[in-house]
């Protein structure tokens, strides 16, 4: 499969095409676009790409600005961290839309689309239901206390005074800014859907952080990071290689 990336930002870029080779050694990335230009004047010409991923957010304005100028018969995938175009998005030759950070598990969704279309043309209505979904989602309320169970009392915790939750030896935990410590009775997982994903990430398999909480980022060998977190942890908080880029644009939206 050869992929064209139009993506502005080098890291992101860099992400995408380690996070494709991991899913699919044999896919080529045939070339890298970080502005509208760009994508206009190699659109223009005739290439032989069989998909192409495309950041809405551009160095030199919104990509759809592309669609203006040249038509592109190609697959596409959106990606962005606002899902405020996400409609505009589907009125084009869209096969998908990712919201940033972009998973792998995401991407491969996207992946196997494009292999199940076999050339032909997603009914538009179902891209249109799908986005619907996803912005009915992105809308949804989400929780704003907990309430702990310590001993014989109730405590409510609310998450805006909550600085991270961790897993250690199958118990989960909250460290609220003030440095109290609960056990909380429920996965790291399940609570990873109750949170905003604006405030909180979960940043490796032990750690959901709010963002308040991370006080700065330190490069580590192989790609990785370490999270410098207040309360701080007694141990080294890692992010991996794979989700380094999605932290940091998380941390800079």
């Amino acid at each position: 499969m050869k992929v064209v990336l139009v993506e502005d930002e080098i890291a992101a870029s860099e992400n995408l095409s380690y996070l494709l080779k991991t899913i699919d050694p044999s896919i080529e990335i045939l070339m890298v676009l970080d502005s509208v230009a760009g994508g206009i004047a190699y659109f223009s010409e005739q290439n032989d790409a069989d998909l192409v991923f495309m950041d809405i957010h551009l160095a030199d304005g919104i990509s759809f600005e592309i669609f203006e100028k040249v038509v592109i018969d190609i697959p596409i995938v959106f990606t962005t961290a606002y899902d405020q175009y996400a409609i505009q998005a589907f009125k084009v030759n869209s096969l998908d839309y990712l919201l940033k950070p972009i998973s792998e598990e995401d991407l491969e969704d996207a992946l196997e689309k494009f292999k199940k279309r076999n050339g032909g043309t997603e009914n538009v209505n179902n891209q249109l239901q799908g986005v619907l979904s996803l912005l009915e989602a992105s809308n949804k309320s989400y929780k704003t206390t907990y309430l702990i169970q310590r001993r014989d009392e109730l405590i409510p915790v609310n998450v805006s005074d909550i600085a991270y939750f961790y897993i250690e030896a199958s118990v989960v935990k909250v460290v609220t800014f003030n440095k109290q410590e609960y056990v909380v009775n429920k996965k790291l997982e399940n609570i990873e859907l109750e949170l905003n994903p604006e405030n909180f990430l979960r940043i490796n398999r032990q750690f959901i952080v709010n963002k308040k909480a991370v006080k700065k980022l330190q490069f580590h060998f192989n790609g990785k990071l370490i999270a410098d977190i207040e309360p701080p942890f007694h141990d080294r908080v890692l992010v991996s290689k794979l989700k380094a880029s999605g932290v940091k644009s998380w941390l800079n939206a």
